[in-house]
């Protein structure tokens, strides 16, 4: 059987069984999610309390047992595939070696899942940066019927809009592969401001809960592969 193949199951058995079972039969590090380092001079550690808050959240309101200590991953290390859901956020430049696009390809291909959330400013930068990854695949703005946004919690409207920038309404584009979304990039949104603790953004209680909410979606589609 190929080594991709391989790869791929063993994601599905340990993804699914994340969600099979209860909470409480996982060590505190049984398993965890991963931050993306890159290279280029952007801020990939910005948002620092987020993710170890929408993992709480998560826990907590969909019985997950994910490690609240997040892993920092580096693009290019194969360790990547230790991490069913990578996180990516930024406000600058972003830059893949050759080494590292192939890397995040086999990543993504082998059932790993990709979250990368604009933080204003990404857009230019990583839009160039996807291509390289997967060049024969198009960014596509989702559906809101897709079923990203209609796990535990429903957003007929999609993403919803926690930072005001520019005007702009949020979207969510993806990269479908073999018919799996395998990249969600919330765009115009600011989801990650809004897992973050409520004294740094000042975020009122119900828009910080839409994005707890949003990102708890992402991580149960991620996770059950639908």
């Amino acid at each position: 059987m190929p080594i991709l193949s391989i790869k791929k199951i063993w994601f599905k058995i340990v993804l699914l069984s994340i969600l099979a079972l209860p909470c409480t039969s996982f060590s505190p590090a049984s398993y965890q999610i991963g931050l993306l380092k890159y290279n280029g001079g952007g801020d990939w550690y910005a948002n620092p309390t987020s993710l170890p808050n929408l993992v709480k959240f998560a826990n907590r309101n969909l019985g997950t047992g994910i490690s609240e200590e997040i892993a920092t991953v580096e693009a290019g290390n194969p360790e990547i595939m230790n991490y069913p859901f990578i996180h990516m956020t930024g406000h600058g430049n972003v830059v893949f070696s050759e080494q590292e696009a192939r890397n995040l390809r086999k990543y993504l291909m082998a059932g790993g899942f990709l979250h990368i959330d604009d933080n204003y400013g990404l857009d230019k930068y990583i839009r160039p940066q996807l291509k390289l990854i997967f060049p024969e695949l198009e960014l596509i703005e989702l559906p809101f019927s897709h079923p990203v946004y209609h796990q535990k919690y429903d957003f007929p409207n999609g993403l919803p809009k926690i930072h005001e920038h520019d005007g702009k309404p949020p979207q969510g584009f993806g990269l479908i592969w073999e018919g799996r979304l395998v990249v969600f990039y919330s765009y115009e949104c600011d989801l990650g401001d809004g897992w973050e603790d409520p004294d740094v953004h000042h975020d009122s209680e119900p828009t910080r809960l839409k994005a707890l909410q949003m990102g708890s979606n992402l991580l149960k589609y991620a996770f059950t592969l639908k």
